[in-house]
C-alpha cells in the first residue's frame, strides 16, 4: 500500500515538473528578449527604481546661444536673482536703503569686537561640529 502511494506521489510530482518546464521559455529565448529590450531602450538601469518610460525628457528645447542671450537680456533688465538665498524676505531686505553710513558700521563693529560680542569665524551656530 505504501509503495502505491509513493509511486502515485512520484508520478504527480514528475508530471508537474514536466508541465512547468514545457511552459517556461528557454535560456536562449530569455537572452534574446533581453537583448531586444536593451536595443529598444526599455530596460531599467541598474540601481534605479522606475522604468525610463515614465520619466520626462531632460533634453533642452533651446540652444546654448539662446539661453545665453536670454540671460544677458534678463541681466540688463535687472531680473536675475542674486546668487545665494533667493527668499522673498532676503530680497526685500536687500532692496531696502541702508540707514547707516560705512564709518558708522565700522565703529559699531569695532565696539562689538572690544566688548567680545563678535562670533569668531567658524564658530557660529551653523558651523560644522568637531
Amino acid at each position: 500500500m505504501k509503495t502505491r502511494i509513493a509511486i502515485a506521489l512520484a508520478l504527480a510530482t514528475a508530471s508537474g515538473v514536466a508541465l512547468a518546464q514545457a511552459s517556461s521559455p528557454t535560456r536562449a529565448e530569455v537572452k534574446a528578449e533581453t537583448k531586444a529590450a536593451e536595443k529598444a531602450g526599455k530596460l531599467t538601469p541598474a540601481g534605479e527604481g522606475s522604468p525610463r518610460e515614465n520619466t520626462p525628457s531632460t533634453a533642452s528645447t533651446k540652444t546654448r546661444a539662446q539661453r545665453k542671450a536670454e540671460t544677458i537680456e534678463a541681466r540688463k533688465k535687472g531680473e536675475l536673482q542674486p546668487a545665494g538665498s533667493t527668499q522673498k524676505v532676503d530680497i526685500a531686505t536687500q532692496k531696502q536703503p541702508t540707514t547707516t553710513d560705512r564709518a558708522a558700521r565700522k565703529a559699531e563693529t569695532k565696539a562689538a569686537n572690544k566688548a567680545g560680542q563678535l562670533t569668531p569665524a567658524g564658530e557660529g551656530p551653523d558651523a560644522p561640529k568637531k
